[in-house]
């Protein structure tokens, strides 16, 4: 005959193991928001570092890019937090970026960050994340909405919700337009300017024995600087240096890119200079495929 206790006992052992189970699987990160402030000097240094072997910027503005930077830290943050529950450490391995820009970022005014993680997909190298970062101005004012693509390597314990978004790229204006092309070569010193500029200390970037550790043959140059390169190319050539033109870039990485070899950043606007298709590629094959950028028209 079963007592109280042992069926109390038996129930209480049921719930712990459900619990512990539960636990065990990492389920969808609440919602998270931090507020950044936004300085002159900040946007001034991050374009002055991107454009290192470039003329300075005829016009002053924001790069697009700097709303991934004033994002990254709280969805690094909040990626990492998934893989809390793995056994081993995770390295989160960045796929794809898209921005949109809705208003222009202006210095001197606080930026709130609110973030999702919208999706999680098992993949046979790890799991898949999209994070969805909206940023709104001190007035409440929507200023720009990120979707950032990773892949957690060797993360197993997450389970898969959501969905992973695939924004599509906006249809060319006008027919084909003249290509261009422009050849880089980043130095180490560029890459450690980049890294300073846009807070990215992560070590790959910096020393050379933490990227061979991680599988890289030197330090590499951050996803993002190579994506902020073309903006500006873009910029330069088809926004009249005005980068608060470009509204919207996305790019999928491929490949790292290593210092002091070519990197060569092709370019292919529509007629109407509104969309620039680009590739970035050096020697070794494509570091950013899919790219795009959608432009405003000049302004009076």
């Amino acid at each position: 005959m079963t007592t109280t206790a042992q069926t109390t006992a038996q129930t209480t052992a049921q719930t712990t193991a459900q619990t512990a189970a539960q636990a065990t699987a990492q389920t969808p990160a609440q919602p998270r928001t931090a507020i950044r402030s936004l300085t002159a000097d900040e946007v001034a240094a991050f374009r002055a570092a991107v454009r290192a072997d470039l003329p300075a910027a005829g016009e002053p503005g924001t790069s697009p890019v700097h709303a991934f930077v004033l994002a990254h830290t709280l969805a690094d943050a909040t990626v990492r937090d998934l893989a809390a529950a793995e056994p081993e450490p995770v390295s989160v391995v960045h796929l794809g970026q898209d921005i949109q820009i809705e208003q222009p970022l202006l210095p001197g005014e606080d930026i709130t960050v609110g973030l999702d993680v919208v999706g999680a997909r098992r993949e046979p190298k790890g799991t898949r994340v999209a994070v969805r970062a909206r940023l709104t101005g001190e007035d409440g004012t929507p200023r720009a909405e990120l979707l950032t693509s990773a892949l957690l390597v060797g993360a197993a314990a997450i389970e898969p919700f959501g969905q992973i978004p695939a924004p599509a790229a906006p249809a060319p204006s006008g027919g084909a337009g003249e290509p261009a092309a422009a050849e880089h070569r980043l130095t180490p010193a560029w890459i450690r300017g980049y890294a300073h500029a846009s807070g990215d200390l992560n070590p790959i970037h910096l020393d050379d024995r933490a990227a061979k550790d991680a599988g890289f043959p030197s330090v590499i140059a951050h996803g993002m600087s190579v994506l902020a390169l073309a903006v500006e190319e873009i910029a330069d050539r088809y926004a009249d240096g005005d980068v608060t033109r470009v509204l919207a870039v996305s790019g999928r990485f491929s490949a790292p890119v290593v210092p002091d070899v070519p990197l060569r950043v092709e370019l292919a606007p529509d007629a109407d200079r509104t969309l620039v298709r680009f590739t970035c590629r050096t020697p070794s094959g494509i570091a950013v495929k899919s790219g795009w950028a959608r432009l405003a028209g000049r302004r009076p």
